[in-house]
């Protein structure tokens, strides 16, 4: 891995990002010290694609908004 000092990042940060993306990381210094590491983000998976995989998978049943519903009032309304 390369190592270049700080001077040199600065002066040719365009160039070093250029090859950060095509696979090449580097190591930025200060006086001979390694500081950070510099490589290509890769972005986390999209949580969003999710949405919807079980679709076909399960069937819900035309009465679902009323199961449990005396239980439901009843809690509310104090009974057992």
């Amino acid at each position: 891995m390369e190592h270049v000092n700080i001077h040199e990042a600065k002066t040719n940060l365009s160039k070093l990002i250029h090859k950060a993306i095509h696979g090449e990381p580097f190591v930025i210094a200060k006086s001979g010290k390694p500081m950070v590491t510099v490589s290509a983000y890769t972005p986390p998976p999209d949580p969003a694609k999710r949405i919807g995989f079980l679709k076909g998978n399960l069937d819900i049943p035309e009465d679902f908004d009323a199961i449990g519903e005396e239980a439901i009032q009843a809690m509310f309304e104090g009974g057992q």
